[in-house]
């Protein structure tokens, strides 16, 4: 009997053993699982490289600020015309380029079927008219350095890019004023532009490094990766340029 016993324990040990190897504790498939992981990762850094070199070969990398200016017969060739834009500004600044201007359109569409209403005040700017809201600009503010960090000197203007828009509400009467910030439509804009791949350029806590006040009004178009990387970040182009530069993307 006593045999018997020891038979029928061993036996059941033995089932046990199986049955753990069977629902995979210590099985190939749960090695093969977790192997898997860094191919996967590897996967998804080599398809974050790829769209981040075709953005850069798009040229929605490109800084214009004051220490990299643009000529001033620099002018993308694939401008676009915006559909949502204050009626009563310059119909010839009512441009992006097409890829931006794409994006825009399903920005402001996205706000407003959450009850958000913004459009474009000014988008592309031409070496020229940047000239006239220079000029403009030191005969209001009485100098040079003071005009300089409001408005850029031409050439030094990213709405040249045909990449950035200026955006206000009629709740804001259409201005282009800190004040839009704490709007509903500012307070959407800065929670859901990386989505559609555009940037607040000029936040606040980064005068010094971009030379400009805080605008809230002013986002900048980069493409979603990038946008969404900049935004989770908290950084601003300059400094992800930068980071791109060091990881060999662009030079």
């Amino acid at each position: 009997m006593k045999l018997l016993n020891k038979k029928i324990t061993a036996f059941a040990m033995a089932l046990v053993l199986a049955a753990s190897l069977f629902t995979g504790c210590g099985n190939s498939e749960g090695t093969s699982s977790d192997d898997s992981r860094p191919a996967m990762a590897s996967a998804e850094e080599q398809a974050r490289t790829e769209q981040l070199k075709k953005d850069a070969e798009n040229g929605l990398f490109i800084l214009i600020n004051k220490e990299n200016p643009v000529a001033e017969d620099y002018c993308a060739d694939d401008l676009a015309p915006i559909k949502y834009y204050a009626e009563d500004r310059d119909p010839q600044w009512r441009y992006m380029r097409s890829e931006a201007a794409d994006h825009f359109h399903e920005m402001v569409e996205a706000a407003r079927a959450d009850g958000i209403d913004f459009v474009m005040t000014t988008a592309y700017r031409s070496y020229g008219f940047q000239s006239i809201l220079w000029d403009n600009a030191i005969n209001r503010y009485g100098s040079e350095e003071a005009a300089n960090t409001l408005v850029a000197k031409p050439g030094q203007s990213e709405h040249q890019s045909g990449l950035d828009v200026d955006i206000s509400s009629a709740k804001n009467d259409y201005q282009l004023n800190e004040n839009f910030g704490d709007t509903e439509a500012g307070k959407w804009v800065a929670a859901h532009a990386a989505e559609y791949g555009f940037i607040l350029r000029y936040p606040a806590d980064k005068t010094d490094i971009t030379g400009y006040n805080f605008e809230p009004w002013h986002v900048r178009y980069v493409g979603k990766t990038a946008a969404e990387e900049i935004t989770e970040q908290g950084i601003v182009l300059e400094e992800y340029v930068e980071q791109l530069k060091d990881e060999g993307i662009i030079k």
